[in-house]
């Protein structure tokens, strides 16, 4: 399916492409975000009200109570997704009066609203500090061909190299293998150690090297290590 088309996906392809992440030590940054005080927490629910409090304060109790980090990856996969999915999806150019943003998970819960790669990152960093390796994980872009025909983000885990994607995604909210989103047709995806473009729907990919150093990956790595 997507064999036949990728050709006409190169100017897309290119568009997006400023979004590639840079490879660093994103395992250390996943651990930062544990340490949220209730100092932050206070100050935080002061700005954006009761539901910034109790957003993070749940969050940062899956990141903090090691029962969280001794369940089943399958399990963590589903309490995640369906923790982040409680989030309202709000556009960037009405929730941060910018076109394109990339909010930590912080700014993500505590506002209360994001879109597709704030849930993404979210749920990336989140699985991340509670003990998925990152080989696993890759954040997605994808293009969402039924409903909307745009751009997405989601989030694909992968239980072993060779195993079909599942998909963690905030407009269907239940966690599917790859071929069962025929909704979504794949581009490329990264983590902090690579860059792959899709080969087929079902998850085969081609690595195309490391990732990029880019400006939104700054912003939010600024904005993360100045949180703690």
């Amino acid at each position: 399916m997507l064999g036949a088309g990728i050709g006409t996906w190169n100017h897309w392809i290119l568009r997006w492409a400023r979004f590639v992440l840079l490879a660093v030590s994103l395992a250390a940054l996943a651990q930062e975000l544990v340490v949220i005080t209730d100092a932050q927490i206070a100050r935080l629910a002061e700005k954006f009200g009761p539901v910034a409090k109790n957003r993070l304060t749940g969050w940062r109790d899956i990141l903090t109570q090691p029962k969280y980090k001794k369940l089943p990856e399958r399990q963590k996969l589903e309490f995640v997704n369906d923790f982040m999915n409680q989030t309202p999806f709000v556009d960037d150019i009405v929730h941060w009066g910018k076109t394109d943003y990339w909010a930590t998970p912080v700014e993500f819960l505590s506002t209360n609203g994001g879109d597709c790669e704030d849930f993404s990152i979210a749920k990336y960093f989140t699985l991340r500090a509670l003990g998925v390796s990152d080989e696993k994980l890759r954040i997605t872009y994808v293009k969402e061909i039924v409903q909307y025909n745009q751009a997405h983000m989601v989030l694909a885990y992968f239980p072993s190299p060779d195993d079909e994607p599942q998909v963690l995604d905030n407009i269907n909210k239940s966690i599917l293998p790859a071929s069962a989103r025929t909704d979504l047709l794949p581009v490329y995806s990264f983590n902090g150690s690579g860059l792959w473009l899709a080969k087929e729907q079902s998850g085969r990919q081609q690595s195309v090297g490391s990732s990029d150093r880019i400006g939104h990956w700054k912003d939010l790595q600024s904005r993360l290590r100045g949180a703690t």
